[in-house]
């Protein structure tokens, strides 16, 4: 089969280039090639390519960046998918899309299921509700899979950061008071094409799910396994310091609740992704052995 990836330099776009089996082809079109804000280069690559299912892991991601930057979050996060999803329902082909723990307000006491209101609290989540949105208006077989606190051993994010800073540093501040479930880009890609296949073997649900990692902590949490997991290896390690959010201002807004509940896609796909503390684990070992951290 082949699938058409929209994206090729983000962490999950990456990750699903690596992981694909033997029996998928995997075309991973970014710009120059394809721009995803601009319907005839998604028309031009679905003429080139003929896909048999589309993933969408192109977004724009820079949260606080995206409040001074509204309309170019939009034209990636909101048009794009608009633009893609035309394309698709033309064409009949299923659409993979990823979204965020960002479309909702954090408020919750417990996870968030995939029916609960949306109330996102900055540009970012609000484009990519958008994004949703538009999918949904345009076509019936998609699946949306939200995510959160994404990282893996490509690009930039949070796991690589602790390490490049703990090279440095014997104690770093790391906010205590957002709750969230840690997601590696692999596992997403894993999940992603177990999915893939179910829908091409027409046993596929369509609909939105979360996907995130098992279990649940905060960005302390996270930060201090990163250091014992370093440090038992070898690498960079530090002493992780507590504090609230509200010590650490940044121009966008985080949902103070990022916890996803998976329920429905086990249920639906019998997908059930590792506990966190595995993969990153996984992530932080596989870092040191290729050298790759400071």
């Amino acid at each position: 089969m082949t699938i058409l990836v929209i994206g090729n330099k983000g962490q999950v776009a990456r990750a699903l280039v690596e992981r694909a089996g033997g029996d998928v082809d995997v075309v991973a079109l970014g710009r120059p090639a394809l721009d995803i804000t601009d319907e005839t280069s998604i028309r031009a690559a679905f003429e080139a390519h003929e896909p048999d299912l589309v993933i969408n892991a192109s977004a724009y991601t820079a949260v606080d960046k995206a409040e001074s930057d509204e309309a170019a979050a939009f034209a990636v996060n909101r048009d794009g998918p608009a633009h893609l999803a035309n394309v698709c329902a033309e064409t009949g082909t299923p659409l993979i899309h990823y979204s965020t723990d960002y479309v909702f307000d954090g408020s919750k006491h417990g996870a968030y299921v995939a029916t609960d209101p949306t109330a996102p609290l900055g540009v970012y989540g609000r484009s990519k509700l958008a994004g949703e949105q538009a999918i949904s208006a345009a076509m019936n077989n998609y699946v949306i899979l939200r995510t959160a606190w994404v990282y893996s051993p490509f690009g930039g994010n949070f796991v690589k950061t602790m390490l490049r800073l703990a090279a440095d540093r014997d104690e770093l501040s790391v906010v205590a008071d957002q709750y969230g479930c840690p997601t590696s880009a692999l596992d997403i890609a894993d999940a992603t094409f177990v999915v893939a296949r179910q829908i091409l073997d027409g046993h596929g649900r369509y609909g939105t799910y979360h996907l995130c990692g098992s279990g649940e902590t905060n960005w302390h949490g996270l930060a201090s396994e990163v250091f014992a997991v370093s440090g038992d290896l070898g690498g960079p390690s530090a002493t992780a310091k507590p504090i609230p959010a509200a010590d650490y201002p940044t121009p966008a807004a985080r949902p103070a609740n990022s916890r996803l509940d998976g329920a429905g896609l086990k249920q639906d796909y019998g997908i059930q992704l590792p506990d966190w503390r595995e993969s990153v684990r996984a992530c932080v070992a596989r870092l040191i052995s290729e050298g790759t951290t400071p």
